[in-house]
């Protein structure tokens, strides 16, 4: 019997925490303002961890990802615990979705079908290589190296000709254990930031840059990054909505991180389907749109 309609899933440092920092008062607040949404269009929820050892999976009709931060470095746990929760109850994002979307071999699905991202050579777990090697034979430059699983900019490193001994024996250590992507340094993201467009049910709703701090590359918070109001041009939100109709089945939620690359394209940084932030705070609106849908499916 389904006794609750959603729940909004986190991760253990999110439930009632004994200490409310920055990090955690925004993640609080970004899944009240759903809780809320959700409760308001009439919905039975509640929110849970979704390691929860206690809670029966089949008793709500929708399991929501909104802040399970911690996924990407528990990946086989939570592996098992998506094969077994799949079986008892829906996933939103739906589970299709949120198993291609982990796995940023997605973005290889996404060029074939006409969205524009920076080239990406994938280095296959136990592939026998080096850095040299993959320099040598794709004439690099400067790149980032990067998990094909990751998020919170894990083993992310800029690389150049110069600084390739001091990474080998790290990237030999990490292709023996997961897929590694080698990707062209994008300027643009030091220069101007990267700009996440969030859209509900496919249409857009709201959008942030986020730059890095000065002397780093990477926008992500945790390592200095800020975040920016930002109105997006016509164009930038027609990328965005193009990325999305891609993806089947439609997400019921998305976040599109796009740049301009080195040839001045707007082009796809990641297509963030599965727990990604999506600044509710910035536009609560949005999170009464997403309830919506939500609500739509029942």
């Amino acid at each position: 019997m389904k006794l609750i309609d959603v729940v909004v899933l986190t991760d253990a440092r999110f439930i009632n925490p004994t200490e409310v920092n920055d990090n955690n008062r925004t993640v609080l607040l970004e899944d009240d303002l759903v809780l809320k949404a959700l409760e308001k269009q009439g919905l039975k929820t509640i929110k849970l961890s979704w390691d929860d050892p206690n809670f029966d999976w089949s008793t709500t009709k929708y399991a929501l990802f909104r802040s399970t931060w911690d996924y990407f470095y528990r990946f086989d746990e939570f592996s098992i615990w998506l094969d077994t929760a799949s079986q008892q109850t829906q996933f939103l994002n739906f589970e299709s979705i949120i198993r291609w979307n982990i796995d940023k071999h997605y973005l290889q699905d996404l060029i074939k079908k006409g969205i524009h991202c920076p080239p990406t050579e994938f280095i296959e777990i136990g592939e026998q290589t080096t850095l040299a090697e993959l320099y040598a034979k794709h004439n690099f430059n400067e790149t980032v190296l990067k998990p094909a699983v990751s998020g919170t900019a894990r083993h992310t490193y800029r690389l150049n000709p110069d600084n390739l001994a001091t990474y080998e024996s790290i990237f030999k250590e990490l292709i023996s254990k997961e897929t590694m992507l080698l990707q062209p340094f994008q300027y643009n993201i030091v220069e101007k930031g990267e700009v996440s467009l969030v859209l509900i049910d496919g249409k857009y709703t709201h959008a942030v840059l986020k730059t890095a701090k000065s002397g780093d590359f990477r926008v992500q918070d945790d390592f200095g990054g800020t975040v920016h109001s930002y109105n997006p041009t016509q164009a930038e939100i027609a990328f965005a909505e193009r990325a999305i109709a891609a993806c089947e089945p439609q997400p019921i939620y998305a976040r599109v991180d796009i740049f301009t690359d080195n040839e001045n394209q707007i082009a796809l940084a990641e297509l963030e389907l599965v727990e990604p932030e999506l600044w509710f705070r910035n536009n609560p609106t949005a999170a009464y749109d997403l309830a919506k849908a939500i609500k739509k499916l029942l």
